[in-house]
């Protein structure tokens, strides 16, 4: 079986033209080939360590591992042939006391097919031993309980059949192959997942509906048929289910009970202690990924609870349109960690943070684990779409998200806000010190100038163009936002979303479209804060009415002259 695994995979390396050299790796060497080595055995399962280049001894191990396990040979020498296999194969063999991301990869699968019910440990103890014999009998295979190429082959392929399954029926479809692995012995999060994809309520059916009740079964919250119709029984298995782990208790499967049935490693079963009440519902933040400006904005709430207050924007590299960022509303589950390998790739990001079951927050791109290793072009790019899918971030960004944002935060990614050129000119991305890898400090923006609606606009009034910038400028945006005019950043900056609402309003008031703010179009547009208050008209004072015989009297004391009042000032009205 070995002789016949290492001449197909020989063949496919030859086929797909894989990486092949005619060096010799052997201990001590310092190279690429050694680097992409790295690569392809941690992909595999075999090496934890850095990706450096250099073979040394925990280098020599894995490939020591790999030649034994494949039938290569003896010793860590890696000649042409064995390098050529190492590329092209995608599986390593797994038996009882395995561990690594492969193994929760395998249990993943394992479990989405009904055959596993134990938790995604990446350890490979007896029930993973029990799901995989199981397997391996429903597909006709010999039925050993070690996950072989050939069981991995097909455990992963479209001819997988759950253990509820006929032969006959649509197989389930294969799980994702990119996964995000953790090198330093830290948990890998995002391979744990089977993704959320709808709703599951009274009346729904489908081999999902299958999924649930199978994984109900298995926790001790149903006893009824694996029949994929969601009736009665589920539903009350699953309200068990809500309640015993602090869920709202609806009956219904939606995004939350979800996660907490499949992806949470701390799932309380039926027979366990109950969970405590979940973490109050509404999060400090709301995240908006703006695809259009390539900006993330943080909201927090305002005094009616809305997210509305602006607290942090970044720039951000999201997916390219090859590869697209997913929009809609996502929820932050809370899976996160310092660092993340990417075994397609074979690069590293900081501080990542799920979005979803295929994309995440993190930084800009590392070559290795070294935080003066940084990828120069990955961080020039900012600002661009450029990444597979995930939400890139300068490092201290992607930190803040990694630190502040909780689990049940709303992460909005939209493709739908318009271009605004103020806002993406006010987020400035700082030069990178080569030698350190880190952004040169740059000096703390000025205080915004304080804008009064209804009060007298900076004077003189003098034209302002495109470029200008400064609190004639942001004046000038406040009162076009106010009006209805402007949508955008009010950065005091003159740029395109400037231009293009004085135009508006030019056009609305008759003045030639320009774009440009002339005194005449500053003097419409302030038009009632230019527009001189009048004083109060004095009251005339009364004469007095002479009698038909006047008395003589006294002389009056005299007194300032109260008959004409003295005009007040107009208080100016703020609005």
């Amino acid at each position: 079986m070995k002789r016949l695994t290492v001449i197909l995979l020989l063949t496919a390396a030859l086929l797909l033209c894989a990486w092949a050299s005619a060096e010799t790796l052997t201990l001590g060497l310092w190279s690429e080939n050694v680097r992409t080595a790295q690569i392809h055995l941690a992909r595999l399962g075999y090496y934890e360590g850095e990706i450096s280049g250099h073979y040394g001894e925990r280098t020599a191990e894995a490939m020591t591992a790999f030649k034994q396990d494949f039938g290569l040979g003896e010793g860590s020498d890696a000649d042409e042939n064995v390098q050529a296999a190492l590329a092209a194969a995608k599986y390593r063999p797994m038996q009882l006391g395995t561990h690594g991301n492969d193994v929760k990869r395998l249990q993943t699968r394992l479990l989405y097919l009904g055959y596993y019910g134990g938790k995604v440990s990446g350890n490979y103890l007896a029930a993973t031993q029990e799901a995989v014999k199981a397997f391996q009998t429903k597909m006709g295979l010999s039925a050993t309980g070690s996950a072989d190429i050939a069981t991995q082959e097909l455990l992963f392929s479209d001819q997988a059949v759950g253990r509820s399954e006929k032969a006959s029926a649509t197989p389930a479809p294969p799980v994702q192959e990119d996964i995000v692995s953790v090198p330093d012995g830290e948990e890998d999060l995002q391979d744990n997942t089977i993704p959320y994809t709808k709703k599951y309520a009274y009346n729904s059916k489908g081999e999902k509906v299958k999924l649930i009740q199978q994984r109900l079964t298995d926790l001790g919250y149903y006893t009824g048929p694996i029949s994929g119709n969601f009736l009665g029984h589920t539903r009350n298995a699953v309200k068990a289910f809500q309640k015993q782990n602090a869920l709202d208790v609806t009956g219904a499967v939606d995004e939350r009970t979800w996660n907490a049935l499949f992806n949470d490693a701390h799932v309380v079963g039926a027979n366990e202690t109950p969970r405590t009440t979940p973490r109050p519902e509404q999060p400090a933040y709301h995240l908006v990924v703006d695809v259009t400006n390539q900006i993330v904005t943080a909201y927090a709430r305002d005094e009616n609870g809305d997210y509305t207050v602006v607290v942090k924007q970044m720039m951000c590299s999201s997916g390219t349109k090859e590869n697209p960022s997913d929009a809609g509303d996502w929820i932050i589950s809370g899976y996160k960690t310092t660092w993340c390998y990417f075994p397609k790739w074979g690069d590293y990001a900081r501080y990542w943070t799920r979005i979803n079951a295929g994309i995440a927050f993190h930084s800009v791109i590392y070559n290795t684990v070294s935080t003066t290793d940084l990828s120069v072009r990955s961080y020039d790019r900012l600002g661009r779409r450029a990444s597979h899918g995930c939400v890139r971030l300068q490092v201290a960004d992607a930190k803040w998200i990694y630190d502040y944002v909780e689990a049940g935060t709303i992460c909005t990614i939209t493709y739908k806000l318009p271009a605004d050129p103020e806002l993406k000119a006010s987020i400035i991305k700082p030069a990178l010190n080569k030698r350190t890898m880190l952004p040169v400090a740059t000096p703390q923006p000025t205080q915004e100038p304080v804008y009064i609606s209804g009060a007298k606009p900076p004077m003189p009034l003098t034209e302002l163009k495109k470029n200008d910038s400064g609190e004639a400028v942001w004046w000038l945006q406040m009162k076009l936002k106010e009006l209805g005019y402007y949508s955008g950043k009010c950065s005091g900056t003159y740029l395109d979303g400037t231009v293009a609402a004085v135009k508006a309003f030019q056009e609305a008031n008759g003045l030639r479209a320009s774009g440009v703010a002339t005194v005449e179009t500053l003097q419409k547009l302030y038009a009632k804060e230019l527009t001189p208050v009048a004083s109060p008209t004095p009251v005339p004072t009364p004469s007095p009415v002479p009698t038909a015989s006047p008395v003589p009297m006294a002389t009056p004391e005299p007194v300032e002259d109260s008959a004409t009042p003295t005009p007040h000032p107009t208080p100016r009205i703020v609005r």
